[in-house]
């Protein structure tokens, strides 16, 4: 199975906004949901937002009413919308599908997209 590819992420200012896109490679198991998550340094790997293929979405609190998240499931490709960016949203940022209940729970985690907040 082939890593997910990421992309969009840059350095921006405290208040700026980024877009990041990424496509999931098509496997043998059914995509139920596609999420983005991300790592800080010196800290776990923490989900961020995912959407699933009915476009059910959820948001962590710290995310909510500045992320958002859509999906093009005929592209198995997932996008995040990224406003209000905060210092602390610097992160490396990842993508990755639940293949659950028929499939895993992650398929393979590909290189990321770093997201620099900073003045």
């Amino acid at each position: 199975q082939v890593q997910p590819v990421e992309s969009g992420g840059d350095l921006v200012q405290p208040g700026g906004s980024l877009r990041l896109a990424c496509t999931i490679s098509r496997s043998g198991w059914k995509i139920n949901r596609m999420g983005w998550y991300r790592q800080a340094p010196g800290k776990q790997r923490e989900l961020v937002a995912d959407i699933g293929t009915e476009g059910d979405t959820f948001y962590s609190y710290s995310v909510k009413g500045r992320f958002t998240i859509s999906g093009d499931n005929a592209k198995n490709t997932v996008y995040l919308q990224m406003n209000s960016l905060k210092p602390e949203d610097t992160a490396v940022y990842f993508c990755n599908a639940d293949y659950r209940p028929l499939g895993p729970r992650f398929g393979p985690w590909g290189q990321g997209t770093r997201v620099t907040v900073s003045s």
